[in-house]
């Protein structure tokens, strides 16, 4: 398959040198059958390519059909408004076949006409256009599809046997399909949790997912770019999980989702880590796995994106990773991946001296990363994991006692960093309860620390010259400011501190009785409230903008109205904590079984020899 696509591009490649158009006259006539001419440059092309002169033939002949079932395709657009879709069926079908079909149609009527053409279980089919999982209840033109659009259809397997009995067969697919559209739904929602959760929770009893550095120490990142950069991130690993069991049909929608998420984060913030470059990586070998290469039109683009950005948070030269890290034989599997997809995307492109360029550099990296068993096995022994073992022997070209130190400086180390970062969460708690003791509402402590870095006294002057935070709908409490009923004893210690009855009482009534607050702000503001607080205590936009805040602060909490939605929620989350490894280079921990097959297969096809 692999060669017959090279040798598809390489006569692709010759007909538009000479600039020969196969569906114009003389290569196609009036009926549109092949011309003579047609035979000459079967002689030609085979002679020049070396292909025998029937193989020549057979191919330029589908180049030639293609061309005339496309042209036919765009004036028939025209025309009538009928798209035409290439439809890439899954890998058992191996084949892509035209489909005729409106525009105008929902996301729904499209697969279910693919599964009745083609006799596939509709509730089993995910389809992806524009590297994008198709929404079923949108036309397709709402979603951007074009004429001549690519359509890759993925499949679900069932995986057991039951399932194969043709009886059982509509219903466990219709199963099946609820349980992964069930577990995507609860993915989003647990990562939304853990997107909005903030270093102020407690570390010991509430799970959170910090951004760390190379090094694993936390970066400070703006909230918003923050949540942005969980959400690409967990759908990251949720995919790479589901790839370990290649499960790809499965992993590829999250992939997606996280390349869309990884969108919205700038680019100073994306070349801090490697989580981009190795994501582009990640979708690429997906689609190849899946066969489907076809339907990922900016898989190069894909691929150099994912270079550059290496470069970039590597060094031009891997520099900043022997800075960090002191070598940078672990993430040289990346390299390897990286060249091996540009080598294949080359071949398949018909370029065959870049193709083996690529091959040959990524056949050179598999001997250098290869891992003798025997030493894994050692380091086992010492009480190290298997995947400690392969990460370390990499990153000491194989030496089994020089890795057994790097492991166990490297615990050291990400012990001390953790005890570290606990003591920074743990001073940021205590700073939000010593603000919460003073009378300023927990969502004010928080905002008013995360502005000042955490500066106790500066927190405190940020919140009283910030006094919309000072605000605190409380849903329990069905008192309006307005009708809170301030008391005389209150007032009388505020005009006792010299504040006049008239502001002592609005203070008194916006900050519903608590004198601490309603004394530092009139101090602050010479006596009187600020425009804010007094339209506020009129209803207007600022309370409804404090009210959005709470909550902010009851979302990113994780709390919940029933019992019921926190247990669902607790499990969202626990189901994500689960396909996060522990490990932070477990991306790193290939074991390249897969690409030392794929290696041989390609550099037989490019015939070179094997190093």
């Amino acid at each position: 398959m692999a060669q017959k696509k090279y040798l598809i591009a390489k006569l692709t490649s010759c007909l538009r040198e000479d600039k020969i158009q196969l569906w114009k006259p003389p290569y196609t006539n009036e009926k549109k059958e092949a011309g003579e001419e047609m035979k000459e440059l079967v002689q030609k092309y085979s002679s020049k390519l070396k292909i025998n002169e029937n193989d020549t033939e057979n191919m330029l002949e589908e180049i030639r059909c293609k061309a005339i079932e496309r042209g036919t395709g765009n004036e028939n657009f025209k025309v009538t408004g009928i798209a035409r879709l290439d439809i890439y069926l899954p890998r058992r079908k191996s084949r892509k076949i035209p489909l005729e079909t409106s525009l105008f149609i929902t996301g729904k009527e499209l697969r279910s006409q693919i599964a009745q053409e083609y006799a596939l279980q509709e509730n089993a089919v995910k389809i992806i256009i524009n590297k994008k999982q198709l929404d079923l209840g949108k036309t397709l033109e709402d979603q951007g599809v074009t004429h001549n659009a690519k359509v890759m259809v993925l499949q679900l397997e069932q995986s057991d046997e039951e399932t194969k009995r043709k009886v059982q067969e509509e219903e466990l697919q219709c199963k099946k399909e609820k349980e992964i559209n069930d577990k995507m739904q609860r993915t989003k929602k647990g990562l939304e949790i853990l997107a909005e959760r903030e270093e102020y929770l407690d570390p010991d009893s509430v799970p959170y997912l910090d951004i760390a550095n190379q090094t694993g120490r936390s970066i400070q990142i703006p909230p918003q770019a923050k949540k942005a950069l969980v959400l690409a991130m967990g759908y990251h690993e949720k995919g790479r999980a589901l790839m370990k069991k290649k499960e790809y049909e499965i992993a590829l929608p999250y992939l997606l989702d996280a390349d869309k998420h990884f969108c919205e984060c700038s680019t100073e913030l994306l070349n801090t880590v490697d989580n981009y470059a190795v994501l582009q990586l990640d979708i690429v070998w997906c689609y190849f796995r899946l066969e489907q290469l076809d339907c990922l039109d900016d898989a190069e683009k894909k691929l150099s994106t994912a270079q550059r950005c290496f470069q970039r948070c590597y060094g031009e030269n891997h520099e900043r990773l022997i800075d960090i890290k002191g070598s940078y034989g672990r993430e040289k599997v990346l390299f390897l991946r990286l060249y091996l997809l540009q080598g294949i995307g080359h071949y398949h492109s018909g370029r065959e001296k870049e193709a083996a360029e690529y091959i040959q550099k990524a056949s050179s990296l598999y001997g250098e990363l290869s891992i003798d068993p025997d030493k894994v096995d050692r380091l086992s022994l010492l009480g190290f994991s298997e995947q400690e073992a392969r990460l370390a022997l990499r990153a000491c070209h194989g030496n089994v006692e020089h890795a057994a130190n790097l492991i166990t400086n490297r615990r050291e180390e990400k012990a001390q960093i953790r005890r570290e970062e606990r003591a920074k969460r743990r001073r940021r708690l205590e700073d939000i309860n010593t603000l919460k003791s003073m009378g300023y509402p927990e969502r004010a402590a928080q905002v008013a620390l995360q502005k000042t870095q955490g500066n106790l006294d500066q927190a405190f002057k940020f919140i009283l010259d910030n006094p919309e935070l000072l605000l605190e709908d409380d849903d329990d409490d069905s008192v309006s400011m307005d009708q809170f009923q301030v008391s005389q004893e209150s007032i009388e210690q505020l005009t006792y501190m010299g504040f006049s009855r008239e502001s002592a009482e609005q203070a008194l009534k916006v900050f519903k009785g608590n004198i601490h607050v309603a004394s530092q702000t009139l101090a602050h503001y010479g006596g009187v409230l600020p425009p804010s607080l007094l339209l506020s205590s009129e209803g207007s936009s600022p309370s409804e903008e404090s009210t959005s805040s709470k909550d902010l602060l009851t979302e990113s909490a994780g709390s919940s109205s029933s019992p019921t939605d926190e247990d669902m929620e607790t499990d969202a989350v626990n189901e994500i904590l689960e396909d996060i490894p522990e490990h932070e280079e477990d991306y790193l921990d290939l074991t390249l079984e897969e690409e030392e097959q794929i290696i041989h297969e390609y550099l037989s096809y490019i015939q070179v020899p094997q190093h």
